[in-house]
């Protein structure tokens, strides 16, 4: 398959989700067609053929094109068949790298809602600058144990496609057993399920018509936006005492609802005692979530709020956070640039 082929293809997806996602409320949801529907890229129909090998007696509400249904029968296939899930209901989230869906339990889960993360194939996903994440952390497999075979390792190193593979299996076990660790150390992050090759299963926020805003979409009142500062706070400094920082933490990763706080999306989690780059990444963050913040009149400053958690924690500061680690795509991170120049 044409790897631009399938990425426009998956564009065309996220479009159409977006246009569903913006009808004004009471009003009828229309299922909104491709843009031009008789146009499938050849190479994406070929793809789906040879791979359309899928759970067959899975079917669900969600009304997919037939390679996003494909995709989600080979991601979550495994949740139907373990009684995690019994029905998709629909995408709440499209994204690059990945997608969400709202699920309905099956009788193994605790909640009638559950979010399904599901991971574009890694042909699609953009990993260039996944490096400066994975310094310190040992390579996990489809367990989420750590890869301790000589070939596996060697195949990482090599950059071969199975070692890609490999890489894009850690990359979503790392998010899974983070969610595990900060969930059960009270972090308030979504309760995780299961995880399979490509997907993570995990707690559901919001109703059953309506998903999570980011907190990033909220303009709070002043005292709530100050109780949920130190809420974030709090968050931060269990995260450190557990040996992780965010790595991409913004009001953009924070879910709002009914009051409380959600925080999400961890595969590139770092780990601050064998990150070198661990100061730089942390203080970015800290920097994104005081820019929100200050924005809804709550007095805060990045550097200091970041000098202070990072000292507490018996952590070294250096100067500022370095330009490789800022994202020239993010509205947040050139205000980060603009303020050190």
């Amino acid at each position: 398959m044409n790897t631009n082929d399938a990425i426009e293809f998956f564009n065309e997806l996220d479009d159409n989700e977006q246009l569903n996602n913006h009808v004004r409320p009471g009003a009828r949801k229309e299922k909104h067609p491709l843009r031009n529907p008789k146009k499938v890229p050849l190479s994406v129909q070929k793809f789906v053929q040879a791979q359309d090998d899928s759970k067959g007696s899975f079917k669900f509400t969600y009304k997919a094109a037939r390679f996003e249904e494909w995709w989600l029968l080979d991601s979550l296939g495994g949740f139907y068949e373990h009684k995690w899930i019994t029905d998709v209901l629909r995408r709440v989230k499209g994204g690059k790298e990945a997608s969400v869906y709202q699920c309905r339990s099956g009788v193994e889960v605790d909640a009638p809602l559950v979010a399904a993360k599901v991971y574009r194939p890694r042909s699609l996903r953009n990993l260039k600058n996944d490096q400066q994440y994975r310094v310190g952390r040992v390579d996990l497999g489809e367990d989420g144990n750590a890869l301790v075979k000589s070939g596996d390792v060697h195949a990482i190193a090599k950059r071969s496609s199975y070692g890609e593979g490999l890489r894009h299996q850690s990359w979503i076990a790392y998010e899974f057993k983070t969610l595990e660790l900060l969930y059960e150390a009270g972090v308030d992050v979504p309760k995780p399920y299961a995880m399979e090759k490509n997907a993570i299963l995990m707690g559901f926020v919001g109703g059953i018509d309506t998903s999570a805003p980011a907190l990033s979409t909220v303009a709070l009142e002043l005292d709530e936006a100050k109780s949920l500062y130190d809420r974030v706070v709090r968050n931060i400094d269990l995260m450190l005492t557990h040996n992780r920082i965010h790595g991409d933490l913004s009001a953009y990763n924070i879910l709002y609802w009914e009051g409380d706080i959600t925080l999400i999306d961890f595969p590139q989690v770092v780990l601050p005692e064998s990150n070198p780059a661990s100061w730089n990444i942390f203080l970015r963050d800290m920097t994104r979530i005081c820019q929100y913040f200050s924005s809804q009149g709550v007095d805060c400053d990045g550097r200091k709020l970041a000098t202070e958690l990072w000292l507490s924690h018996g952590h070294k500061v250096v100067k500022e956070v370095d330009p490789r680690y800022l994202d020239a795509e993010k509205p947040e991170d050139r205000q980060v640039w603009e303020e050190q120049k």
